[in-house]
């Protein structure tokens, strides 16, 4: 399973351990990933998604979920949110027709 975020596309980074010296090692950092289950208020169910602790708190500060997808642009979402972003839009289009 990769180490990236569902919604936000944030992956790992590459850095350096610095020692005192210093002497730099190549080192990883990676983000703070959660599983989750988010409410989906158009599909009317809950979805389970893996995703960084800043991407949550960014879907809470936009009004949830399908907000957050519809707002979003499809590259930095992955396979599965890009399908229930799909699955929103369907719902809402058919809501306001």
């Amino acid at each position: 399973m990769s180490r990236v975020c569902e919604i936000t596309g944030k992956g790992r980074q590459i850095g350096h351990n610095v020692s005192h010296a210093n002497n730099k090692t190549k080192r990883t950092f990676l983000p703070n990933l959660q599983n989750v289950t988010l409410m989906s208020e158009a599909l009317g169910r809950s979805v389970r998604l893996r995703v960084s602790t800043h991407g949550l708190r960014s879907v809470e500060h936009v009004g949830g979920l399908d907000n957050w997808l519809l707002k979003t642009r499809d590259e930095s979402l992955s396979l599965r949110a890009r399908r229930l972003k799909r699955e929103v839009a369907k719902k809402a289009s058919e809501a306001t027709a």
